[in-house]
């Protein structure tokens, strides 16, 4: 991110705009929108400019900017659509120290003004770094329909109203109080009676919030999937942003976590196969602690909460203090890793059944029935089953399984870093040597295409 988004006060702040033709008309539309107090510089500015003139809302000098006025002004811009000219404004502006904006023209400037959705005083910000203002502008139009007109009206009155809901207790019950104003009771009742009945809304909603009873907290358990945040279904996005606190896995990705309100606390309960690892009997006391306290909990599972991800244990460990709860499921990383390598986990003629397997368990290498995955066209999804990679190449051989079953595997399913190989039974172990990340591994399933590295088994040598 090389532009860091601020909101500048710039109320009765000078700021000055150096030109006069439609460059400057466009950008004065958005300035005037604010409390600043805006000087045109322009010996001959068109006519829409010394209208705002005339109405009171800008001034109009005919002097260039001087050194003197640049030093007093907040920002400054150059609109004058004359390289030359505006290539003056920059070196005034510099030598003055004020932040200085050529409009059109990203390199020269210190700043750069977004897209803006206005609902004073809800402000809505856009910007792509000047790389694609066309996206820009298609967001804008569909926050522009989808925020109601009224929203800053409302907005005005909630703020006039915050210090009487300072009397409900911090945290949930006043967002619930808040949301409800904004997203429902308040609009209706402007609608229906403008802003006396949006007010008298606020003082009816605040009778109704002092009698409630503090509620209990609740969990949901949400699959954050594979780790594309676009594989997020819609509901999990809605919970993580009204969570209070999120409990998730190691490998949730971050760009999943920035999803989540900022308020919200983050905990992180990951577990390493054979290594460091949060108890499950703590997270299940972290789960109970802060529902006590009214929160509004997430358990964010990476794929799908009801895949190898122990929710049975936690919801029991809920159900004993009678907690309420809900399951949101996620993308399976087998899912995932089939589409990755373009293949269908189940196929007429080859597989009738598909099973998911984990590579070790609690008590470590996890048994299976390996009589049954060793016969031809069998197609399993193995998790967890980098470091148990020897011991279930071993178990299967052992068991009949053919040396050239083609092996799919996948690190990192749907992530930028996602790495696909194939190897065969007897290369399994090697393949996976040089592998960090978390993978699946697709037990005879080939790959589409050529997208991925074919693992030959002399190349095992070489990993030695």
């Amino acid at each position: 991110m090389k532009y860091f988004p601020v909101f500048l006060n710039v109320a009765q702040k000078p700021i000055a705009l150096v030109g006069g033709g439609a460059a400057a008309v466009a950008k004065l539309r958005l300035l005037l929108k604010t409390e600043a107090e805006v000087t045109v510089y322009d010996p001959a500015p068109e006519a829409q400019i010394q209208a705002w003139k005339q109405d009171g809302r800008l001034k109009i000098s005919k002097e260039p900017l001087s050194l003197d006025l640049a030093r007093q002004a907040h920002l400054i811009y150059a609109a004058s659509e004359d390289d030359s000219r505006d290539a003056q404004t920059q070196e005034i502006a510099h030598a003055a120290g004020t932040w200085f904006n050529w409009v059109d023209n990203l390199q020269n400037s210190q700043f750069i003004t977004p897209a803006i959705v206005d609902r004073d005083p809800v402000i809505v910000a856009i910007g792509t770094e000047g790389s694609a203002p066309v996206v820009a502008r298609a967001i804008k139009r569909d926050i522009e329909e989808r925020l109601p007109q009224n929203l800053g009206a409302l907005a005005r009155l909630g703020q006039s109203f915050r210090s009487r809901v300072l009397a409900l207790p911090f945290g949930r019950i006043r967002r619930d109080f808040w949301s409800k104003f904004y997203f429902s009771k308040g609009p209706a009742a402007y609608e229906a009676e403008g802003e006396a009945g949006a007010k008298r809304a606020l003082h009816d909603m605040l009778t109704e919030f002092e009698d409630t009873s503090p509620k209990q907290g609740h969990v949901d358990f949400v699959g954050a999937g594979p780790g594309d945040p676009t594989l997020l279904t819609h509901k999990a996005r809605v919970l993580l942003h009204e969570a209070d606190v999120i409990l998730h896995d190691r490998l949730v990705d971050p760009r999943i976590l920035e999803l989540a309100r900022r308020e919200a606390t983050m905990i992180e309960v990951g577990k390493t196969g054979f290594g460091q690892a949060v108890a499950q009997e703590d997270i299940h006391q972290l789960m109970l602690a802060h529902v006590a306290q009214g929160a509004q909990v997430v358990r964010l599972k990476s794929g799908d909460p009801t895949v190898f991800g122990r929710l049975d244990e936690e919801l029991e460990a809920l159900a004993a203090y009678d907690v309420s709860y809900s399951i949101v499921p996620g993308i399976t990383a087998a899912s995932a890793a089939a589409a990755a390598v373009g293949r269908s986990l189940t196929r007429r003629g080859r597989n009738a059944q598909f099973r998911l397997i984990t590579g070790h368990d609690m008590a470590g290498y996890a048994e299976q029935d390996w009589r049954a995955l060793a016969k031809p066209g069998a197609v399993v999804a193995i998790y967890m089953g980098k470091r148990a990679a020897r011991f279930i190449q071993g178990r299967l051989l052992m068991h009949g399984a053919d040396p050239r079953t083609p092996v799919s595997i996948i690190e990192n399913s749907s992530r930028p870093e996602q790495v696909i190989r194939e190897a065969p039974l007897n290369a399994l172990a090697e393949a996976l040597h040089d592998l960090a990340g978390p993978a699946v591994l697709l037990y005879g399933l080939s790959l589409q295409s050529a997208a991925g590295h074919v693992f030959e088994p002399q190349e095992a040598e070489l990993c030695l």
